[in-house]
């Protein structure tokens, strides 16, 4: 949700961290914070974008080795530069940065008024920094084991970077429930600390992702050392991160976002042969050998995601009770614990998150796994907590993503859980040697259709361009088209702001069908062979109504594209497998019209890239 960066070793700590929160904007630029440790604390903040800080940082800062930034996603409190990070303790001595939520804040607060502290902000992170001063100032403890003493109290999920004057060569880093990495190099002098590994990957490669309640002290000269929040010494293992600089920055393209979705056949590509025997084109998920079992026997596969994954997971519905004839449900990880599910050791619980930190879908995670389920992610971010807490996980390996519209992790995840319907169905004998195959290669010429898609940009672009005075819109679609549906809609009213609904095409004339008029646009997903006789009764239905409607259609159309006042043309493929093709032009669509409505297309207002608090 929001990032956090650290340094501290021999460089101008500066530099490296407002460097590092220019990389890390995409987690919240609601207004950003920079502390820096020498003889005293200086700190600076600033509302609004990195480049505010950046601008107000004067000559101070030369020279001082050590320091940690934030930037800021608003839970608690306005984006101000009170309530901007870092914050301060009110003796002056103690700054921290925060990601999460303190849940039990007010509690906190009410005990320190009571005993003479004093805020400027509402934030619940000033509460934290000065509930650690409470603690280090009651009982005479050092900054680490007052930080530890605090978290004993704090209810929640943080990560938290943490600096004390008193010990100006030690920085405290610590977790729960929000990714904190820590960045070595060959020596003991220098360490890096970032909520993931994109802003430090340019000076190491090597990390380590703090396991939930694990504290680190990071000093000058010493090896770092990992506790828990009581002092109970923990081992820890470092990673190699292949991530190249290259791969995260915009290059050519004028947004991420535009970037992102022209790399699909590349993530597409890679996504498919990272899980097939190259071959004879089997496929083959790494260590699945030992749960493939429990699978191929499970009662049903319950599906736990948000926003773009839980639209992945209604694609994987349909394909896993098509092909597998598993009984699937698809539930909103955020409302899913809260209504006490009926959950079984049978069961499989399968997660999709881009980021592996969705802290709603963490939670249901961790709620089935306690319930005896057995666990199984499909997420982008090695090392994430869910890949380390699940039972299994299947990798999409679509790169990083600093979009804050999910698209090319979209496309990669649709891509694995097809992979997984056609291997669930045939080792449940449901589906024929010879049909797995057909899928499979069929599956292999996707990226080569996507890419044909990229042709017809320009005419996306030019029928984007009667909409940017649109206020609304409604997506249709049927069967496995439904959820690209959701999706259209939801890639629309997240970077463009137009309010956008996705339907069943059927359910239209229980309810929407009073809306259609000709200042209500339809956009109708139409490349079902099973059901396009029905979606041409459907846009027949809109035009007696005089809606205006933009079609995606296959090239071979006939019917839909004399309604249809645009349409977008996609290539035919196998019904199962369109919600890959059909999703393209959408997000093309979705990003034209933002672009010339002047919306900022990558960071688009009050959302962030990994909503890791609830």
């Amino acid at each position: 949700m929001c990032g956090i960066i650290g340094y501290i070793g021999t460089k101008q700590a500066s530099n490296i961290l407002v460097k590092g929160l220019k990389k890390l904007e995409y987690r919240g630029y609601d207004s950003a914070g920079i502390a820096i440790l020498d003889k005293d604390i200086l700190i600076y903040k600033q509302p609004g974008k990195v480049i505010n800080l950046e601008e107000s940082i004067d000559h101070q800062v030369e020279n001082v080795t050590m320091g940690i930034a934030h930037t800021r996603w608003a839970t608690h409190g306005e984006p101000t530069v009170d309530n901007a990070h870092p914050h301060t303790s009110n003796n002056g001595d103690i700054v921290l940065v925060h990601n999460g939520i303190i849940e039990n804040y007010k509690f906190l607060k009410d005990e320190l008024i009571e005993k003479g502290f004093s805020f400027e902000g509402q934030t619940d992170t000033e509460v934290l920094v000065n509930y650690i001063q409470l603690i280090q100032d009651e009982q005479g403890l050092s900054i680490e084991d007052a930080v530890k003493k605090a978290l004993q109290n704090a209810n929640g999920a943080y990560a938290l970077a943490i600096i004390d004057k008193k010990e100006p060569n030690k920085m405290i880093v610590t977790r729960k429930g929000s990714p904190l990495a820590i960045g070595l190099t060959d020596s003991n002098d220098e360490f890096y600390v970032a909520s993931d590994a994109i802003p430090i990957i340019e000076y190491t490669q090597s990390l380590v992702y703090l396991n939930d309640n694990e504290v680190v002290v990071l000093e000058r000269g010493q090896k770092m050392k990992v506790t828990d929040i009581y002092g109970v010494e923990k081992s820890y293992k470092v990673k190699k991160i292949d991530l190249n600089l290259d791969k995260v920055s915009k290059g050519d393209y004028e947004h991420y976002m535009l970037k992102e979705i022209f790399e699909q056949p590349a993530t597409i590509k890679n996504t498919l042969y990272s899980h097939l025997n190259h071959e004879n084109s089997d496929i083959h998920f790494e260590n699945l050998d030992e749960l493939k079992e429990k699978l191929v026997n499970a009662s049903r596969i319950i599906i736990v995601s948000c926003g773009t994954s839980w639209h992945a997971g209604i694609v994987g519905e349909y394909l896993i009770e098509e092909l597998a004839r598993i009984p699937v449900e698809v539930e909103y990880a955020s409302e899913f614990r809260y209504r006490n599910p009926i959950i079984t050791k049978d069961d499989i619980v399968m997660a999709i998150s881009q980021s592996g930190e969705t802290a709603d879908t963490l939670a249901a995670l961790r709620y089935s796994k306690a319930q005896g389920a057995t666990t199984f992610s499909i997420c982008n971010v090695f090392g994430s907590s869910m890949a380390r807490e699940c039972d299994f996980t299947a990798y999409t390996y679509a790169g990083a993503e600093i979009g804050v519209a999910s698209t090319k992790a979209f496309t990669a995840q649709v891509a694995v859980v097809s992979l997984l319907a056609i291997q669930l169905g045939l080792e449940r004998n449901q589906i024929t040697q010879e049909k797995a195959n057909s899928l499979v290669e069929e599956l292999k010429t996707i990226p080569s259709v996507v890419n044909q898609i990229f042709a017809t940009d320009d005419h996306i672009k030019k029928v984007a361009k009667n909409y940017t005075e649109t206020t609304s819109f409604l997506f249709l679609g049927r069967g496995i088209n439904f959820p690209i549906a959701l999706e259209g809609a939801l890639k629309l009213k997240e970077i463009s702001y137009i309010h956008a609904e996705g339907y069943p095409a059927a359910e239209m004339k229980h309810g929407p069908i009073a809306m259609i008029e000709e200042s209500l646009p339809t956009v109708i997903v139409a490349t079902n062979n099973e059901y396009y006789d029905k979606l041409v009764s459907n846009a027949q239905e809109v035009k007696a109504r005089k809606g205006p409607i933009v079609a995606v259609v296959n090239d071979d159309d006939t019917e839909m594209i004399q309604i249809a006042d645009h349409v977008f043309k996609v290539p035919r493929v196998s019904d199962l497998l369109q919600p890959i093709v059909s999703v393209v032009p959408l997000q093309l669509f979705s990003y034209h019209v933002a672009v010339f409505k002047g919306c900022n297309v990558d960071q688009p207002r009050n959302l962030a890239k990994s909503v890791t608090v609830e």
